[in-house]
């Protein structure tokens, strides 16, 4: 719902008032959808991102998604997209990132969008809904989302943050939220890995989702079931740009699932996909060969309660 174009440049030192002079830009479609579309892309399976956009900038976003070969269906907005900007410090390396908050959308916007994505469901496997809200969608918008994924049969996964992940009571087949985006929604702190997944199984039990992934970066990541939870360690990498590296593991898990994996084997391509994305400039996708090498040697998970039970994804949900 709120896409973005990327610019990633370097400079040498990041200091306040002198003018810094940078590097050449990378230009990139960023948004959380965005990038789960053209991992999976990569990853060699069908699929449509489908985004509003407005503008110069929007014009530039959906140009660059339809170049990395990505089928597109564009919501058009009055307002410009928005554009985020990544700075690579080659003195400590450091990064750091400007996000613009993103136009505003008016009701009938977002009514085309909500439209168009049903009639996009009726003919999909799996909807993911990824990124934050952009100003003036209510923070209910992705139950309305999960609503519509539920009328026309397709499985919904949820990349969200604040008052939309919030705002969530039902429909989610999977949930993938970061440890500081599951604190934020349960209302208190998570500091040990107990305190994380009993967070996690409270959506579950409220009925929020059925299952819940907590991305733990270089940690790697815990999946929540009804039936017990499992830990999952992260593929060593030498440092890289970590952005997109999320978006990167809940494309994999997407794709797992699409090919009628159990949700523990969808998770290991997750958690290597996410690994690739390490090794790649700015938000640039990661290599389908990076993926396939990292999920070769991705650990086997630790079940972590003795009551883990393969988790296989129903025909509907």
């Amino acid at each position: 719902m709120n896409p973005a174009v990327d610019i990633t440049t370097d400079t040498d030192r990041v200091i306040p008032t002198d003018k810094l002079r940078c590097g050449p830009p990378r230009y990139d479609p960023g948004g959380g959808g965005i990038n789960v579309a053209r991992i999976a892309h990569v990853l060699g399976e069908s699929v449509l991102a489908l985004f509003p956009a407005g503008g110069h900038a929007g014009d530039k976003v959906t140009d660059l998604i339809a170049e990395s070969g990505v089928p597109v269906q564009r919501i058009p907005v009055a307002h410009s997209t928005r554009e985020s900007f990544t700075v690579d410090e080659h003195g400590t390396g450091k990064q750091y990132r400007f996000v613009l908050p993103g136009p505003r959308l008016t009701d009938a916007e977002q009514l085309a969008c909500l439209e168009t994505l049903s009639a996009a469901a009726g003919s999909a496997d799996i909807v993911v809904a990824s990124g934050s809200l952009p100003p003036g969608v209510p923070t209910d918008f992705y139950q309305r989302v999960a609503d519509i994924c539920r009328e026309r049969g397709a499985l919904l996964i949820l990349d969200t943050s604040g008052g939309g992940l919030r705002h969530i009571s039902s429909g989610v087949f999977l949930l993938k939220a970061s440890v500081r985006e599951l604190r934020e929604c349960v209302g208190r702190e998570l500091i040990t890995e107990s305190e994380q997944l009993a967070a996690a199984h409270e959506l579950i039990d409220r009925g929020c989702a059925q299952f819940v992934v907590v991305s733990l970066g270089v940690d790697g990541a815990l999946l929540a079931t009804p039936h017990g939870s499992q830990r999952y360690s992260a593929v060593e990498v030498s440092s890289g740009s970590g952005v997109g590296a999320g978006d990167a593991m809940t494309a994999g898990i997407t794709v797992g699932l699409k090919r009628g994996w159990q949700l523990d084997k969808a998770m290991r391509l997750g958690i290597a996909a996410g690994s690739a994305m390490l090794l790649t400039p700015g938000t640039a996708h990661c290599i389908r060969e990076d993926v396939e090498r990292f999920f070769d040697v991705v650990a086997d998970p630790i079940d972590i309660d003795g009551r883990w039970f393969a988790a296989q994804p129903k025909t509907s949900p």
